[in-house]
């Protein structure tokens, strides 16, 4: 019986890689459109009622709510640019949703105070946003 070459396994590994990568990047997509959504919700929430959000103690970053409120506000708009970028498969939306899902995991880390668990769900779902744009190989994409 012949081994298959470690060539052939190597190839196999990455064409799987490949197509969850794929498919994880058209998620990716809905996703991001979700987190622009809910950072615009956000946003919105805390510039018409900044005085009802909660900070548990004295933090390093100190941004009013109001202020925060708008940078989630604009975050979450640029994210629902590059998800319908994603989605039509445009060559720069890979390349932004990486920017935006970096800028979304500095944002998050700086509104721990405010919300911290959610801050780290949304870091995480921007790490996995980074993984799958960044791993996919637009080879076999239409470019635009």
């Amino acid at each position: 019986m012949a081994r298959p070459s470690s060539r052939s396994t190597s190839s196999t590994q990455s064409d799987t890689k490949q197509a969850v990568a794929a498919g994880a990047t058209i998620g990716t997509a809905a996703l991001l459109g979700v987190i622009g959504v809910l950072a615009i919700l956000q946003g919105l929430a805390a510039i018409l009622r900044g005085p009802a959000f909660v900070i548990g103690f004295d933090y390093v970053y100190k941004i009013d709510a109001n202020g925060w409120g708008w940078i989630h506000l604009i975050l979450g708009l640029g994210a629902i640019a590059v998800a319908s970028g994603l989605f039509t498969g445009r060559s720069w939306a890979a390349v932004a949703a990486i920017v935006v899902a970096g800028l979304s995991i500095i944002l998050n880390f700086m509104w721990l105070p405010y919300y911290p668990w959610w801050s780290i769900i949304v870091i995480a779902l921007d790490v996995f946003i980074i993984w799958s744009v960044g791993t996919w190989r637009q080879s076999t994409a239409v470019r635009r």
